[in-house]
């Protein structure tokens, strides 16, 4: 009989889902200043974080001869650019991460938001 009647004022609990967000970007500085802000609206809301965890820095070389001609001696230019990445890690319904990530973002870092 118990199991025909429905309780009323109980609520269902939510489904929380792990979250992972991934920021790229070629600057330090506006990447850990978007983490920190993501970080900080996760703390206001209650939300349970991992991060930022750093991950190597990606280092895109180019090496490029300085004569356009090919005469004199061989003398080459190398530039580079280095990528910084930072994953993060959120236990939260879809609808908490997306007002999390509505917050202004740097110009420059992607931001890529993963349900795992």
């Amino acid at each position: 009989m118990d199991a025909d009647k429905t309780k009323i004022g109980v609520e269902e609990p939510v489904a929380l889902n792990r979250i992972r967000i991934a920021l790229t970007s070629k600057s330090v500085k506006d990447l850990e200043k978007v983490a920190a802000d993501f970080i900080k609206s996760a703390k206001k809301d209650d939300i349970k974080t991992k991060g930022p965890i750093r991950m190597p820095t990606r280092v895109l070389k180019v090496t490029t001869r300085k004569g356009p001609s090919g005469q004199g001696t061989n003398t080459f230019d190398c530039f580079e650019m280095r990528i910084h990445k930072r994953v993060l890690y959120f236990k939260a319904t879809i609808a908490a991460v997306s007002k999390i990530t509505s917050s202004n973002i740097e110009p420059g870092v992607e931001v890529e938001v993963v349900a795992c």
